[in-house]
């Protein structure tokens, strides 16, 4: 299945595949505001890098392949859905941090932002098996909590310091 314009790759890890395609949605979400906030390209690179840990952490602990994650569905998918000005999920952070509101947001998108609801999913599973995931809890915070962008912001660059490890 590929031709001069489309090259298809294959994949048996079906966890990989799925956790990567649902999760990069929250993720790109964290990118959105980051761009809505201008807070810099550096920032965005940080939030893809460290959304990419927290979606391999968790693939890993359920059975996923951390070559998948590294892949095309991964990666791949990942750095388009944070940086792509078609991105529903990065117009929902954008949007937010110009201060609207996720029900103005919901109500007014012609398409579904498919991590505005994928987050409450992540919050359970990182819950569940008992992973860390800071992106994903601040963004479920600022959706669900009312928590302010700023403090989430805050609360995660306060938190401790430590290695760079998946």
């Amino acid at each position: 299945m590929s031709n001069e314009q489309f090259r298809a790759y294959t994949s048996t890890d079906v966890i990989g595949v799925e956790l990567g395609g649902s999760l990069k949605n929250v993720i790109a979400i964290a990118a959105g505001i980051s761009d809505g906030l201008d807070l810099g390209l550096n920032a965005r690179s940080a939030i893809i890098t460290r959304g990419l840990a927290e979606i391999t952490r968790l693939g890993i602990k359920i059975g996923g392949k951390v070559e998948t994650f590294m892949g095309l569905s991964g990666i791949g998918d990942l750095v388009l859905t944070c940086t792509g000005d078609l991105s529903r999920n990065r117009t929902v952070g954008k949007r937010l941090a110009r201060g609207e509101t996720l029900d103005e947001i919901t109500k007014s998108m012609r398409g579904i932002a498919e991590g505005v609801y994928t987050v409450k999913a992540a919050k359970y599973l990182q819950i569940f098996y008992q992973v860390e995931m800071p992106i994903t809890e601040e963004i479920y915070k600022v959706l669900y909590e009312n928590k302010s962008i700023f403090e989430a912001i805050m609360d995660l660059m306060n938190r401790p310091l430590r290695s760079e490890t998946i």
